[in-house]
Parts: C-alpha cells; sequence; structure tokens
C-alpha cells in the first residue's frame, strides 16, 4: 500500500466539505464503479483497466475494510470485488443477493463449458436465443411439456444473465456475447467439475440453486 501522503496533499485533494479522504479523484471514481458491480471489463473501460493494475494493492487495502476482496483475471481483463467468506457478526455482501433460479443457473453452467472451449481461439463466444431454448430443452424435467413455460424461462434466464453483465448484447437482437467475467462468477478448480454439477442440479430439481459469487440484485 503506498505511504500516508503528507497535509499538504491531502489538502490538496480534498473535493467537498469534510473530505478527509487520500485518494485522487480517479481512484475514488474507480472504487465507486468497482463497488457497484457486477465487474469491470477492461476490453471496454482500458483506463480504469490500467487503474486497476496500477493501484491493485491500494484498492485491495481499501476493499478489505469491508470484507471485500479484488479479484482480477489479467488474461480475460476483467475486475471484480467479492465478499469474503467468514463467519462473523456483520460480514455479510452489503447488497442483498438472490440466488439463480433452476433454469438460469443451468445456462450459466453451459455457457461456462462454451467460454472455456472459446479460450485462447480468439473468437467470441457467442450464444443465440434459439440455442438458449434448446439448452434449456434438454434440461427440461422429465414429464414437463409445457412449452410456453420453456419459452418464458429461457428470456426470463436470459434477461437475468444480462441484468448481471453474464452475457452482453451483440448488434444481433437474439444473439449475446458471453462474457469473460462468467468464469471467476462461476469458479472450478476444473472444468470437468461442471458436466457432474449440472448432473446434481436435474438431480434435485428445485426452483433455486445456490448463490454464485457475482450475484448481484437486478440493475
Amino acid at each position: 500500500m503506498s505511504s500516508p501522503l503528507p497535509t499538504g496533499a491531502i489538502d490538496e485533494r480534498r473535493l467537498f466539505e469534510g473530505d478527509t479522504g487520500s485518494f485522487e479523484l480517479p481512484l475514488r471514481q474507480l472504487l465507486v464503479r468497482l463497488l457497484r458491480g457486477p465487474y469491470l471489463d477492461g476490453v471496454a473501460e482500458p483506463r480504469l483497466w490500467q487503474l486497476v493494475l496500477d493501484r491493485r494493492a491500494d484498492i485491495a487495502a481499501y476493499v478489505a475494510e469491508i470484507f471485500l476482496v479484488l479479484e482480477v483475471d489479467a488474461n480475460r481483463k476483467i475486475a471484480l470485488l467479492s465478499p469474503v467468506d467468514l463467519e462473523a457478526a456483520h460480514t455479510t455482501a452489503i447488497a442483498p443477493r438472490r440466488a439463480l433460479k433452476r433454469e438460469e443457473t443451468l445456462l450459466a453452467l453451459r455457457l461456462r463449458l462454451l467460454l472455456e472451449r472459446h479460450a485462447g481461439s480468439g473468437t467470441d463466444a457467442v450464444i443465440t436465443r434459439e440455442a438458449a431454448r434448446e439448452i434449456l430443452l434438454e434440461h427440461r424435467a422429465p414429464g414437463d411439456t409445457d412449452d410456453k413455460k420453456l419459452e418464458e424461462n429461457t428470456d426470463a434466464a436470459l434477461t437475468r444473465l444480462l441484468n448481471l453483465k453474464l452475457i452482453l448484447p451483440t448488434e444481433l437482437g437474439d444473439e449475446y456475447k458471453v462474457s469473460g467475467a462468467l468464469a471467476l462468477a462461476l469458479p472450478f478448480a476444473a472444468i470437468e467439475e461442471i458436466p457432474e454439477y449440472i448432473k446434481a442440479i436435474e438431480r434435485v430439481g428445485t426452483d433455486d440453486t445456490e448463490e454464485f459469487e457475482l450475484e448481484t440484485e437486478e440493475l
């Protein structure tokens, strides 16, 4: 972490009455951007990404005070804040988080596999609405023949992943780019674990599944 600034330097950086902060305006703006989430895309925002790299230690030390850790994926140029897993009072995530529903989780996991297949290829992983529908059809509960519900679940799952920015809109209305942030949102020690995880969800068959790190309120 940077050494403390002299009083004169702090005075020069006062932005409002009663301001006792020592960080300059760009770094404060970056902290707000990270706290708002869900993540920072370094490809889309190269200036902020470079600031993350330059001031990584300062950012990490600052957010640690409120039980958050800075995660940086240098290859995918993704930075985000994640709550720590600490069994103590008042250490849970500041923002309320809603668990992904069954269909949202299944789609996200299949897209995580798609993202892995495209890693290092120089091409974007993309998904169309029709392909998303086919994925959910494949994982539909035995005996479920409600096509109207399938269509609704497809649209709802895509909307939720869009709100979390795990998929991003493209120039085509029914096609979406899979964000590199999905790799941090769904961390697995080995990609081979994902199919077994999918099977476990299918066996349980409940409406809601466990919460992932990147989840946030609807935007």
